[in-house]
């Protein structure tokens, strides 16, 4: 059975899961334009991320058409994102 995940913006390089998947999972990305298929390269918690394309490490990651934070190590398509490989902006912000 395909699982689901959620394309906010058309400029997000990841996806939002409406539930859990497991390593081999096909996952089906809805998004306002076009529907993606990938396969999950790894277990991802429901509403975590998941990489619709190979990420760059420095290369900044894009949620709701907006940069939530750098990729800290290449990510690979289909695999999960979350602060094991992304720091987020919020830790990149110096606060006087």
């Amino acid at each position: 059975m395909q699982k689901k995940a959620i394309l906010i913006n058309d400029k997000d390089n990841v996806a939002t899961l409406t539930e859990e998947i497991k390593k081999g999972d096909s996952v089906r990305v809805v998004g306002a334009e076009e529907e993606i298929a990938l396969t999950a390269n790894e277990n991802i918690p429901f509403g975590h991320k998941i990489a619709l394309r190979k990420i760059q490490e420095n290369e900044r990651v894009k949620k709701y058409g907006e940069d939530i934070g750098v990729a800290e190590k290449p990510i690979k398509i289909g695999s999960h994102v979350h602060t094991h490989n992304l720091k987020t902006l919020r830790c990149l912000v110096k606060i006087d």
